[in-house]
């Protein structure tokens, strides 16, 4: 089985996020980048299928050269060999038709993707490559299992559970619950170094969307506690300050 996984270089969580350019660009200054966790459930369930010689595992990143260092660590966790599309990853749109250029040329069986990145939460790249391929989706899987040239997929509904058949090749959102995360080990880390990573160039993309600023959340208010037999205050609180009845 070829499998093929999206891996996004993110911001760490613990980045203190700004911007530059009268609020329209990301300031990449100062912050860390690492593979988008919900990016490394999908890797780790590729290399639990792909063990033992069942197949093989392909990552791939949109990004410049400081994605590098984000690809060696999907290398070193076990992937067999990577492929970075040289291009900044505009939007999903856009990295999802290099995805899928590239991955029209190479016939893979199952296309990977984490639920969303957390620096934009879209949903969309994994949605996006089907489409472009014409081949099923499910996004948001808790479970997956193959067998054969079949994928079974478990996922939460409001009030339940959804479980899914699909023909592979198929590309499937992962989330919590697909594997547990892979550590890289020092034999990874090791050999991440002679694995191989391509480097491609992008095709061309008309682009269907612009950002026009970026806004951080309002920082939170201070939090009042009221005594729990203070009905009275908490009446006039919630009427006079929050406004909500």
């Amino acid at each position: 089985m070829k499998i093929l996984v999206c891996i996004s270089n993110v911001p760490d969580t613990t980045s203190k996020i700004t911007f530059t350019n009268d609020n329209t660009a990301f300031n990449n200054a100062g912050v860390q980048y690492i593979v988008n966790p919900y990016d490394e459930i999908a890797l780790s369930k590729a290399i639990d299928l792909a063990e033992g010689g069942k197949g093989t595992v392909t990552v791939i990143s949109v990004g410049d050269v400081t994605t590098d260092a984000t690809i060696r660590k999907a290398l070193a966790t076990g992937a067999d060999n990577a492929i970075r599309v040289n291009a900044t990853p505009r939007d999903a749109w856009f990295v999802a038709n290099q995805i899928a250029n590239y991955a029209k040329e190479n016939n893979f069986d199952l296309i990977l993707t984490g639920r969303e990145s957390i620096d934009y939460n879209g949903t969309q790249v994994g949605a996006f490559v089907a489409s472009i391929l014409n081949i099923p989706s499910v996004s948001i899987s808790k479970k997956l299992t193959i067998e054969g040239n079949t994928a079974t997929v478990e996922r939460e509904i409001e009030g339940g559970k959804e479980v899914l058949t699909l023909n592979l090749p198929a590309v499937i959102g992962t989330a919590e619950g697909v594997a547990e995360t892979k550590i890289p080990n020092m034999r990874g880390i090791m050999t991440a170094r002679t694995k191989p990573l391509d480097i491609i160039e992008p095709i061309e993309v008309a682009q269907l969307s612009h950002i026009v600023k970026f806004e951080t959340p309002d920082p939170r208010g201070v939090v009042t506690l009221v005594d729990a037999e203070d009905v009275e205050k908490l009446v006039s609180l919630l009427h006079e300050k929050a406004k909500v009845i």
